[in-house]
């Protein structure tokens, strides 16, 4: 025993227990530090917390963070192998957003302001992308001109046409126009088939797609066309989607095709029947009902439409802050819901309306309930950064929604721009904001084209001779590329679930259930305690 050179007290005692009896001496307490998630989100008490006023209590490390797992479901029958959706707005998800947040494991949800031919390309564009059997490939004919097969790759963004007698799929294979022949050819007016490739690698009919990718990997080609018995094609696989296949592969992605989960937003008007027969045929595999407010009779009477017509695609409902809104869309059938109303950086719905609810009080409210029915939950708005994002996940959301978080990236269709301090941001508006109400692209540019506006039927305000403002119109700063920022918010996802000692989003979600995931309120001097206190600092997010 070393020598002491003063006394030994601790918080006034100086006779202390054995140390080995540390864990025996813990079970004498009546309860767990900290609170459960009930006793957090008690609006009696403590009225409607926000992101902000709560942390999640640290648990055992007993695993590298490289082996949490975070799979969760979207909708009843769609798990994606990351937890994030990107928001059906203008500024945030087109056909690029939806690309890019497949590939990382998560899901893009394409927004309806624009004419519904628009936005069927883009779920088409989406789908195309990345196959394993090409099932409805560019055929051209033999008599395309070079001229046309350069235009149809600057529409497509891919070349590589396969040429059939008819310029259609089942017809007998006659050769394939690739980017290399078309290069360097400069008489636009020659016909393919006096350029295309006539030496081809095939594979018949019935080939599994593991031994038609062998086939693949084997030859120095890029395309493999299926044929059946008599040379007509019937599908194709490409080498790029075989290369895209190894580099990502967490994508979001049908088992069977391997086509990316495509999704994308409708409104409730009658015409958005129409709109929607269009993104089905484009082959879209979840729709979103976009509403402010989706506890309407508007929006039950097209989720049971749906569901009667369309058997086969999941609906997500929306947007809900309360059990007795959720009940109605449930009982109308839907697979998915989201959560969120006016906690969005870019809406000012609770300012205006005085309507909404706080976000951590809406997210535990609302998924609590759904649960018991099997309906996973889509925490929507109010994500400024990863913490709130765990926080989401831990309150029972089993995915996270985000719009101007991913605003700034750069596969977002929103107007890059230097700001007057001299900072490269990104355009981002609200769906609610006048800007976006006023977009007459939805309406191709008609004298009626607010009634065809996203914005509008979002809010209810296809009628209103006056255009009530629930967004706002401004700018984000530029995060880089999705491929660096959604692996970032992964890995910062991973660490803080094994900060809190849950191996999977599903063990968190059981754990706040029984009561082992402990929270513990956050005052303002808290608050500010968490934060950066410097004079001045560099806030590098990732590297």
């Amino acid at each position: 025993m070393p020598s002491l050179n003063g006394s030994t007290s601790v918080n006034g005692s100086s006779k202390f227990l054995d140390h080995t009896s540390a864990l025996e001496t813990l079970k004498e307490y009546q309860s767990r530090d900290g609170l459960g998630i009930e006793d957090l989100i008690d609006t009696k008490q403590r009225g409607g917390l926000t992101y902000n006023d709560f942390l999640i209590l640290p648990g055992y490390i007993g695993f590298p963070a490289s082996e949490v797992v975070l799979d969760s479901p979207i909708t009843k029958r769609i798990t994606l192998k990351t937890p994030f959706v990107s928001s059906p707005m203008d500024t945030v998800t087109e056909h690029e957003m939806a690309i890019h947040m497949a590939l990382q494991g998560g899901l893009g949800v394409i927004h309806h302001n624009c004419s519904p031919d628009a936005q069927a390309e883009m779920v088409r564009k989406v789908k195309r992308y990345e196959n394993g059997f090409i099932v409805d490939p560019v055929v051209i004919s033999k008599e395309t001109t070079v001229e046309e097969a350069k235009a149809l790759k600057e529409k497509w963004g891919f070349g590589g046409f396969p040429v059939t007698e008819s310029g259609k799929l089942g017809t007998k294979l006659l050769g394939i126009v690739t980017n290399r022949d078309l290069q360097f050819e400069d008489d636009l007016s020659q016909t393919v088939d006096k350029v295309m490739v006539t030496d081809l690698v095939t594979a018949q009919l019935g080939v599994t797609l593991p031994e038609a990718n062998k086939i693949l990997a084997k030859s120095r080609k890029g395309k493999l066309p299926i044929v059946d018995k008599d040379f007509n094609l019937v599908s194709m696989i490409s080498r790029s989607d075989l290369t895209k296949n190894l580099h990502f592969p967490l994508a979001s992605k049908l088992p069977d095709s391997k086509q990316l989960i495509c999704a994308a937003a409708i409104g409730t008007r009658p015409e958005d029947k129409l709109r929607l027969k269009k993104l089905v045929d484009a082959g879209l595999d979840i729709v979103v009902l976009d509403s402010s407010q989706g506890n309407s009779m508007y929006q039950i009477d097209m989720v049971k439409w749906i569901k009667q017509e369309y058997p086969g695609l999941d609906v997500i409902g929306g947007n809900v802050v309360t059990r007795e809104q959720a009940a109605n869309l449930i009982a109308a059938g839907v697979d998915g819901l989201r959560i969120g109303m006016g906690s969005g950086s870019a809406c000012i719905t609770q300012e205006v309306m005085a309507v909404g609810r706080p976000q951590a009080a809406a997210v535990y409210s609302v998924s609590s309930f759904a649960a018991k029915f099997g309906v996973p939950c889509i925490a929507d708005g109010g994500v400024q950064n990863v913490g709130h994002i765990v926080k989401g996940l831990a309150l029972g959301a089993s995915t996270v929604m985000m719009g101007g978080l991913l605003a700034g990236t750069t596969e977002s269709p929103g107007t890059s721009f230097v700001s007057r301090e001299g900072k490269l941001v990104k355009a981002y508006r609200g769906m609610g904001s006048i800007d976006a109400m006023q977009d007459k692209k939805a309406g191709a540019g008609g004298k009626n084209s607010q009634a065809s506006n996203a914005g509008t039927a979002r809010y209810f305000s296809e009628g209103d001779s006056v255009l009530v403002a629930q967004g706002v119109s401004g700018a984000v700063a530029h995060r880089g590329s999705i491929s660096k920022f959604v692996p970032y918010l992964a890995a910062g996802l991973k660490h803080s679930l094994q900060d809190c000692g849950m191996r999977s989003l599903k063990e968190m979600h059981e754990s706040a259930a029984n009561g082992s995931l402990r929270f513990e309120i956050r005052t303002a001097s808290a608050q500010l305690e968490g934060g950066v206190n410097m004079e001045s600092y560099e806030k590098k997010l990732y590297a």
